[in-house]
């Protein structure tokens, strides 16, 4: 791609209607607000009952709600294809390792940045399973 030809995203307040709209369906059709921490600790849970299935059953959290494929799961899966679909028809997507930005802040050394976005993950994740998200 030459320097002189800018990528175009979709325009943020489309996007972000069309989020909005899409969050008053979820709590219309089904009641809940969407999320994704949920999803990513039933994924958890999908990945440790290969190894042990009665050591899940028996886990505090999933006593409370077992590992499934809900909406929600659905809906973070979603996520991964619609970006997919955002980002090629905006002719925007492009295989890369580490974004510009990200690299120019915490330099070349992958180590750093790997260290740096595992904490910040699990930063937001922490906090999103105390508020209960």
């Amino acid at each position: 791609m030459d320097n002189d030809e800018k990528l175009k995203g979709w325009n943020p307040y489309v996007a972000g209607a069309l989020t909005g709209l899409l969050l008053i369906l979820s709590v219309w059709v089904a009641g809940k607000y969407f999320g994704a921490s949920t999803s990513f600790v039933r994924s958890a849970g999908f990945v440790e009952t290969v190894f042990s299935q009665e050591r899940v059953a028996q886990m505090e959290y999933f006593i409370k709600e077992l590992p499934k494929i809900d909406w929600q799961w659905m809906f973070v899966v979603g996520i991964f294809f619609g970006s997919l679909v955002a980002s090629t028809t905006s002719k925007s997507f492009r295989w890369q390792g580490v974004p510009t930005m990200w690299e120019g802040r915490f330099g070349p050394n992958r180590a750093k940045r790997a260290v740096t976005a595992f904490l910040g993950g699990a930063i937001a994740m922490f906090g999103a399973r105390l508020a209960d998200g």
